[in-house]
């Protein structure tokens, strides 16, 4: 913990439904519960906030699309969310990598990775070194204590973005065939996005497909308690917050065999969490969505998850800020 706190933090939020805006607003309860100014503003704001970003009694909390003002900034710590994807476009994957290297080569930043997955292909791949690895917060509201109830939970459950790189698609015939095979399971997709017309013509008008928009927090866990399984298709998922949201929830987990949401609870993989073929095979995902219904829920331990944990992991990388917010130029990862 540094002996000298930030008079604020500035935090640059994301999509209302998705994993930036999650980790937003968790970063803001946390530093809140511990009676720090926080500040959420939209990555573009950013930018204008030049006496804030040189502002060393300041720290700046920077997602990917604000990293580009770290060569003006002062303590700030830049955030990875996930790695570049060339099937996203080249243009937009060259400058995710040349925003994490700004980040790398600025005096007054450091580099967070939501996890090792993260953090290791940065490295290899791409030659971007990390300061140090955390992953997201969980929001307060999935925190609250409920009685968990195994009955009544009917529904496999998709929340987040409708976008290619989420894979829903991938995975709607391998439920329906799940569906076809489990009596009384019914499937829910939450979220908005391009796909959602392809997605409506791939369910045609199937009565056990239910579609939700972007439902808020509340709205959300009250899905996820009558969720048995949660799905989700990103291969090439950063960390994977709504996999802690699902299992804090009472739900059985069922996601690819890759990215950085094995990282969660390695030790619940086959018991609560199922992997997911990285073929997108549909008899083979179908049969580990079965197996999936089949597992039974545990408890998981949520303490390193906690907004309050979490902002205090950010404050740690705080410390190494001098007191004109530069860092020594020491990586670690």
């Amino acid at each position: 913990m540094p002996d000298r706190l930030p008079s604020k933090v500035l935090i640059t939020g994301g999509h209302y439904l998705g994993g930036v805006s999650s980790f937003a607003e968790g970063l803001r309860q946390g530093f809140a519960e511990r009676e720090i100014t926080v500040e959420v503003v939209p990555p573009g704001e950013i930018y204008r906030r030049l006496r804030a970003l040189r502002d060393p009694g300041i720290l700046k909390i920077l997602s990917t699309t604000a990293v580009f003002a770290a060569p003006l900034a002062r303590r700030a710590i830049c955030v990875s969310h996930g790695v570049p994807r060339g099937d996203a476009g080249l243009a937009k994957a060259a400058g995710l990598v040349t925003s994490l290297k700004i980040a790398n080569r600025s005096s007054g930043a450091q580099l967070v990775a939501v996890s090792h997955y993260t953090a290791s292909t940065l490295r290899t791949i791409f030659n971007i070194r990390s300061d140090a690895v955390i992953h997201n917060p969980l929001k307060s509201i999935f925190l609250e204590p409920y009685e968990y109830k195994p009955t009544g939970r009917c529904w496999i459950t998709y929340a987040g973005r409708l976008i290619p790189a989420k894979n829903v698609h991938r995975i709607i015939p391998a439920i329906r065939d799940l569906l076809d095979e489990v009596p009384g399971l019914r499937a829910c997709i939450i979220g908005k996005g391009e796909l959602r017309p392809e997605l409506d013509g791939m369910v045609e008008g199937d009565s056990r497909f239910e579609f939700q928009g972007e439902p808020d927090d509340l709205a959300l866990r009250g899905w996820l308690r009558r969720t048995r399984v949660f799905v989700s298709g990103n291969e090439t998922e950063g960390f994977g917050i709504a996999y802690v949201e699902a299992m804090s929830q009472g739900c059985v987990v069922a996601m690819p065999a890759g990215g950085g949401g094995i990282e969660i609870s390695p030790e619940r993989i086959g018991r609560g969490v199922q992997l997911l073929p990285m073929s997108w095979d549909r008899t083979e995902t179908r049969d580990a969505f079965k197996r999936a219904v089949l597992q039974d829920w545990s408890p998981l331990d949520t303490e390193k998850f906690t907004v309050s944990a979490v902002a205090g992991f950010y404050l740690d990388v705080d410390a190494r800020f001098s007191p004109t917010g530069e860092v020594p130029r020491c990586r670690t990862l």
